[in-house]
């Protein structure tokens, strides 16, 4: 057996070779079935002559089976050394082996790293947990009736614009009395208090009525969007139009039918928004909590990265980029020069994990179960309204089952992580884990 040379940490070294006889065997073999089928000038199909497709085709068949053969040889040496390759090796032949029996090459490669598993003992993880209460349904009825608002003008007597109303305005703004581009509009609406403007220019707004003029100064912030007039300090003169005050609609029979529930039962109703927000709680817990685990386990298991793993990585996580930007209508996002350097550490930090975690479930026996699997799709289907038909969406389909495997995996490694660390828990409001990321 071919011995493996160690060159670095992760990087191999072994010399393959390929006898000519057997290469020169298998490029007859592949021509002779060429033959069969190929179309040559001058000859019937399937009388081409071997020496002709020889002439015509052996050079880059031969180069096609010495590919194969040293492949084959290789992976065949790197399996009885029992070694597991990371990523693609690199071939160099040697020189002279042109003149001997058979063709050599040196391959290198890298390998994937052995992991010893960290103590988790030692380590602090917080668990988080939510109860969706009373007030977090009452928000969400708040939510939804903001949703289906209406706008009533106010009148002469009660005119003046506050939080919540919608008001209409013509502005102009100048920055050293030069106006500058995005700064004017004409019958401009927005609501106040909803953050959609500055809050200088919110104020300068509040408290005016329909057909009143103002005029305030307006600093924008340093990360401002608009990169022409960041940190700087522009005078705005603003007519307001029209001020309309908003109408909710009452959280009564014709409400709830208007939101699906067929008999107009308010209590349903706030029950199937409970349902709802319990669901979005659970699952932004396990990613919370999941998140917690992964940076337990990288804090105690440092582990050298293959560097054509982390490259590979690196060209995914690019290629998504490209086409979360075509999905958002950029053009030419091909041609958009993206530096591997923005996808490094993000990278690193996948295949880190990548690796740690499949050597904890392989060691602890943390694979998913197949009733796990169909209690984590059931519960993907319980909130649609025919929740079988997505049962059977998820199963008909290889790619989307692997997809909940792998979650469920990572539920099991994160279970593992908070059973063996010293784990606090932390009880979260509602406002608390919706605002967080």
């Amino acid at each position: 057996m071919t011995a493996v040379e160690t060159l670095d940490k992760l990087q191999r070294r072994i010399t393959v070779s390929v006898p000519k006889a057997d290469l020169q065997s298998e490029v007859v073999a592949r021509l002779k079935n060429m033959s069969r089928t190929a179309r040559v000038s001058g000859f019937r199909p399937g009388k081409v002559p071997l020496t002709v497709l020889q002439k015509r085709y052996g050079p880059s068949v031969e180069a096609e089976v010495l590919q194969d053969k040293v492949g084959q040889v290789f992976f065949e040496a790197v399996r009885a050394a029992h070694v597991r390759v990371a990523g693609m090796p690199r071939f160099t032949p040697h020189d002279g082996s042109d003149a001997a029996e058979a063709f050599a090459f040196d391959a290198e490669f890298e390998v994937y790293p052995d992991i010893a598993l960290g103590d988790l003992s030692g380590v602090e993880v917080e668990r988080a947990a939510c109860e969706v209460d009373e007030a977090a349904v009452d928000k969400t009825v708040d939510v939804l009736r903001r949703q289906r608002r209406s706008f009533v003008e106010r009148d002469a007597a009660d005119g003046a614009a506050r939080d919540g109303d919608r008001v209409t305005v013509d502005f102009a703004g100048t920055i050293d009395d030069v106006a500058f581009p995005g700064g004017s509009a004409e019958g401009f609406a927005f609501v106040l208090g909803e953050g959609r403007m500055l809050p200088e220019f919110e104020t300068g707004v509040t408290g005016r009525k329909a057909g009143e003029e103002t005029d305030f100064d307006l600093h924008f912030p340093e990360d401002y969007q608009g990169r022409e007039v960041a940190g700087k300090t522009a005078r705005f003169h603003v007519r307001v139009q029209k001020v309309e005050a908003q109408q909710l609609p009452e959280v009564n029979s014709e409400f709830a039918t208007e939101l699906g529930v067929p008999d107009g039962d308010v209590a349903k109703l706030r029950d199937d928004i409970r349902r709802n927000l319990e669901r979005e709680v659970k699952a932004r817990l396990s990613s919370r909590n999941r998140n917690a685990a992964m940076e337990a386990l990288l804090k105690v298991n440092p582990v050298d990265l293959p560097a054509g793993v982390v490259a590979e990585e690196i060209e995914q996580l690019i290629r998504g980029a490209r086409e979360d930007l075509a999905a958002r209508g950029m053009k030419d996002v091909d041609k958009l020069p993206i530096s591997p350097d923005m996808f490094r550490d993000q990278a690193e930090r996948r295949v880190r994990l990548g690796l740690i975690v499949a050597e904890l479930v392989k060691e602890h026996e943390l694979h998913a179960k197949p009733e796990q699997i169909r209690a984590h799709v059931e519960n993907l289907a319980s909130s649609y309204e025919d929740p079988q038909e997505v049962v059977r969406w998820y199963y008909g389909d290889q790619q989307r089952l692997s997809q909940v495997e792998s979650i469920v995996i990572e539920n099991n490694v994160a279970d593992y992580v908070f059973e063996k660390a010293r784990t606090t828990d932390k009880a979260l409001s509602f406002d608390e884990l919706m605002q967080s990321n």
